[in-house]
């Protein structure tokens, strides 16, 4: 094993001390072309060119004498720390950090980033950063070839964003270029890079500063909580009493269990409450229903309760053809036709409800034949007058959820 470690954080400024000490002592030095061709690299080092880090690890593990790897930006931030610490390897390292590439694209653009989402885009995670950036309005993105600037856009095709792309950080090819995402397509772009993804709805621009990092702030006191009642929605034009009830809306978000880096279909969205409250767990969200007054109303609650969700006006089945792939959908109506045309766009899971048994069992033979695990529950609610505890509304439906085998 090594008898030190140490992992120098490169910005393109001059080395610190610490890093030019510790490369004098090295007899193994790791890390790209860039990195290896700096002066203060010894002659006598054994040299890595650094691809995969697990590899270079190993070779690490092995060696006798004392190595330095060099990275990019601050080691210790989606980087190679990670994986040298990994306890397979048994490395104890020492870390010189130095800017991260996230805050150096930030600084160049002159924005705060305390409040950005940060992602990192490869060719298995690319679906996810992009629903990301459908959902959030200030994303950083850490790219990789095949899931860079133009592919983000290819997939964001219908929203509108600002894209900030910054190429070459700190070295001499350094350039920031500003586009909108349809622009972005049109050219090639230097690997690697950060794109800052910018858009969406403005709620307006909190006091102070925020608290918690990747968080927005300033979202209004009415955003607390979830399964809001129907009449916190009555603002933007529905009648208090609009859309399913409150419980079956709370059982339909438990069973969908919306989350970051995923995109939710709410097909006959009716009040907006449960795409509403599904982008508040911080998922992206399409809200499809058929009547275009209905889908300027939701935009108007979204931005009021400071979410982002996208609202496509259209009847189902039809209307679900050009949408990009779900990973959960929530189904208000069109029956066992719209159920069927969801299965087959293959999402992990399908939440709906019927009002009739043979409803029910018609839908639930959809799933099931689709190759889903259907569950079925008679949820009945039962509305009561606190002052005299008299009911009010009552409601009886069959929940239906199916999860993919």
């Amino acid at each position: 094993m090594a008898d030190r470690v140490t992992v120098i954080g490169w910005d393109g400024s001059p080395l610190t001390d610490a890093a030019r000490s510790a490369l004098s002592a090295a007899t193994l030095v790791a890390g790209a072309a860039h990195h290896l061709a700096l002066p203060e690299v010894p002659a006598h080092a054994e040299r890595i060119r650094l691809g995969s880090a697990t590899l270079a690890a190993r070779r690490i593990a092995r060696h006798r004498g004392t190595a330095v790897v060099l990275a990019d930006g601050d080691p210790g931030f989606f980087g190679v720390v990670r994986t040298l610490r990994a306890p397979e390897h048994g490395l104890e390292v020492e870390v010189v950090p130095a800017v991260s590439s996230v805050a150096a694209a930030f600084a160049r653009a002159g924005m705060p980033w305390d409040d950005a989402r940060i992602v990192v885009a490869h060719s298995r995670t690319l679906r996810r950063v992009v629903n990301v950036c459908r959902a959030h309005k200030k994303v950083a993105v850490l790219t990789a070839p095949g899931a860079g600037p133009s592919e983000l856009a290819l997939l964001l095709s219908g929203v509108h964003r600002t894209f900030v792309i910054c190429e070459g950080l700190g070295t001499g090819r350094e350039e920031v270029s500003v586009l909108t995402s349809d622009k972005v397509v049109d050219r090639a772009w230097r690997d690697p890079n950060v794109v800052i993804v910018i858009g969406g709805a403005d709620h307006g621009t909190p006091q102070g500063s925020g608290w918690l990092a990747g968080q927005d702030i300033g979202h209004p006191p009415e955003a607390r909580g979830w399964a809001l009642p129907a009449a916190a929605y009555a603002g933007e034009g529905f009648p208090a009493g609009a859309g399913d009830s409150v419980q079956l809306r709370a059982a339909q978000l438990a069973r969908l269990g919306p989350r970051v880096g995923d995109l939710v279909w709410d097909i006959g969205a009716g009040s907006g409450a449960l795409a509403v409250e599904a982008a508040g767990f911080g998922a992206a969200v399409i809200a499809v229903d058929s009547d275009a007054d209905t889908c300027a109303r939701i935009h108007a609650a979204a931005r009021r309760f400071g979410v982002q969700l996208q609202t496509m006006h259209g009847v189902a089945p039809h209307v679900l053809e050009d949408l990009p792939e779900p990973d959960v959908v929530r189904i208000g109506g069109g029956g066992a036709e719209t159920v069927a045309a969801v299965v087959d766009r293959r999402p992990s899971r399908v939440v709906t409800h019927a009002t009739t048994r043979d409803e029910a069992e018609a839908v639930g033979r959809v799933l099931a034949e689709g190759g889903y695990a259907v569950e079925c529950a008679l949820l009945q609610s039962v509305e009561l007058d606190s002052g005299t505890w008299s009911e009010t509304e009552r409601a009886v439906v069959f929940l239906l959820s199916g999860v993919r085998s």
